[in-house]
């Protein structure tokens, strides 16, 4: 990878389970290309089970981690943002602490960036999955190119979260993660898009995300309905998408809920 660099940064509060944060931190350090940093964002104050882990792999590996944090949680956009700003990597790989990344994520992903410096956000497919990683509840495709991307991205988000790794420049330029609740990513997607960055998926299960039936149930409720359309509105309203995509997107969200 000719010495390019990242950073992993990932967000932890005091739900997270400790046995989870241990499972993914070692998906990073079995990277074939490993992070120079892993900056973790403590939002809120954590139990004696997180802060453990946390102080065990600082120990085990000096001078890669930096952990920053503040008192009380403020949600995932809020940690995101924070976290941006202080990466010291360029390249920023976002992790959740309860998926698991393949050993050559990271490799693949810094070679698109190698190979195409217009390149700003790469993604990857995933695999949905429960308990243990050989449960494997769904496999999610996702478009290639970055016209693919933008086609796909007026109905659907075109990426999974977890599996992105951005430009920092890019998405400060983009004005940074913001309030969004459920659609962070698709947000910034839509600002970075505006901004003009390109976009690439990897057409390879390279991230497998943990999901349970609350990930279910949340999808269902009437406060991801009311989100939902906040941010769809939002879009519209920008017009980064046209009513036809709102109704078509929007019509599936309502009658679930």
């Amino acid at each position: 990878m000719s010495g390019m660099t990242y950073t992993c940064l990932m967000s932890v509060y005091d739900k997270e389970d400790p046995l989870y944060l241990k499972t993914s931190l070692e998906s990073l350090f079995d990277q074939t290309v490993p992070p120079e940093e892993i900056l973790i964002v403590k939002d809120g104050h954590l139990p004696d089970s997180l802060e453990n882990v946390l102080q065990e792999y600082c120990a085990r590996y000096p001078n890669i981690f930096t952990i920053v944090g503040y008192e009380s949680n403020q949600g995932l956009w809020y940690a995101l943002k924070y976290g941006v700003v202080r990466c010291r990597n360029q390249l920023i790989m976002r992790m959740d602490v309860d998926d698991w990344s393949s050993p050559l994520r990271a490799e693949k992903e810094l070679a698109v960036f190698e190979s195409d410096p217009s390149i700003d956000c790469v993604g990857t497919l995933v695999v949905e999955f429960q308990g243990d990683l050989s449960n494997e509840k769904s496999y999610v495709e996702l478009p290639e190119t970055n016209d693919e991307i933008e086609q796909f991205g007026k109905r659907r988000c075109p990426f999974r979260h977890p599996t992105l790794m951005f430009k920092k420049s890019a998405v400060l330029e983009a004005g940074n993660y913001q309030e969004m609740p459920f659609f962070e990513d698709y947000d910034l997607y839509f600002r970075m898009k505006k901004s003009g960055s390109n976009f690439f998926n990897i057409q390879e299960k390279l991230v497998y995300v943990r999901v349970g039936e609350e990930f279910f149930y949340r999808r269902g409720s009437f406060s991801y309905m009311k989100h939902m359309l906040h941010f769809k509105t939002n879009c519209l309203s920008k017009g980064y998408f046209s009513l036809l995509d709102f109704v078509v997107t929007a019509a599936p969200h309502i009658v679930v809920s």
